[in-house]
């Protein structure tokens, strides 16, 4: 099947002047119960529709294939991978059914959107921790990194997930993108997320840090203990069910293709009930270690994962 043309596009996917413009529009006081009440209740108001364009999205079977570019310890690197195979565990896990909600249950809402369920697996990983491209990335290397991460040909879809880690400065990052994904064929996409640990945890890795602007509440405790991985998580799981439901721009999305607001880009900064501008909504606490979640995976791992839109409510739904 002939390649189609190169389409890319990037997402700011902590939309933080977003953020910036409701609060604005809400003024917001000293907290209180009554205009936490009422800034809920604005948020709640704003028309939500994803048109679906008609076109192909990424269901059954999907490989994710990992370029981990840079300095990545054993640890970060289990977080990520316990992560996406915690999207689609297999039937005998370690992951207790006792212990919801579940980083499965975050990707099941995938499945409404059209075509039906998508299982992820993770493919082949490739490890460049020689920075074969130096530590500064243009675009163009972006995806010839992707393009190395693609490894051997799957029979069903496949997206090629680039990692840069914390030390590695990627064209746009901070600026106007936390991550992106694109596509280059009709089978395949590509992906990519950076720790943001070092360069704009403000911007990427809230609510684990303070934000630059807006609120400045203190930060929450990240469930892994990593603010720069755990801010990935957030990034990571935006970009892919982006990816999912809109591969090829032409799938679901609300405003211009070139610029849109996507399944988890819609909702942003909402992770549990009661959500509003700087403000996360009520999520879980484990009560040892005091980190924030909102999803359990293998291993008895948690997660903060952003609210996803649920095309049979036409809402942002967030897992508590």
């Amino acid at each position: 099947m002939a390649a189609s043309s190169p389409t890319s596009f990037s997402h700011l996917l902590l939309l933080l002047p977003t953020l910036l413009l409701l609060l604005l529009l809400v003024s917001v006081p000293s907290p209180s119960s009554a205009t936490s009440r009422k800034l809920a209740a604005l948020v709640q108001q704003q028309p939500l529709v994803l048109q679906y364009h008609k076109g192909p999205l990424l269901k059954g079977k999907l490989t994710v294939n990992i370029l981990w570019y840079g300095s990545f310890s054993s640890t970060q690197r289990a977080i990520i991978i316990d992560f996406l195979r915690s999207l689609s565990p297999p039937a005998a896990s370690t992951l207790n059914p006792a212990k919801s909600p579940s980083v499965a249950s975050w990707w099941r809402t995938t499945e409404r959107y059209e075509g039906g369920p998508c299982t992820v697996s993770v493919g082949n990983q490739t490890l460049d921790d020689r920075y074969s491209l130096g530590k500064l990335i243009k675009n163009p290397q972006l995806r010839a990194l992707a393009v190395k991460a693609a490894g051997q040909k799957s029979n069903g879809y496949s997206i090629s997930l680039v990692l840069t880690s914390a030390d590695v400065a990627v064209e746009g990052f901070c600026m106007s993108r936390c991550g992106t994904h694109g596509s280059s064929s009709p089978r395949s996409a590509y992906a990519w997320v950076a720790n943001s640990a070092s360069q704009c945890p403000g911007q990427c890795a809230w609510p684990f840090h303070q934000p630059i602007y807006g609120p400045q509440a203190p930060p929450l405790v990240p469930p892994n203990g990593d603010v720069g991985v755990d801010g990935m998580v957030i990034n990571l799981a935006t970009v892919l069910a982006g990816a999912v439901t809109n591969p090829f721009s032409n799938g679901y999305f609300q405003g211009p293709a070139t610029a849109p607001l996507e399944a988890v880009t819609a909702c942003t900064g909402i992770f549990g009930k009661g959500a509003y501008p700087g403000y996360t909504g009520a999520v879980l606490v484990d009560k040892t270690t005091g980190a924030s979640y909102n999803a359990v995976g293998l291993n008895g791992r948690k997660y903060l994962l952003p609210a996803m839109w649920d095309p049979t409510s036409s809402t942002c739904t967030p897992l508590v």
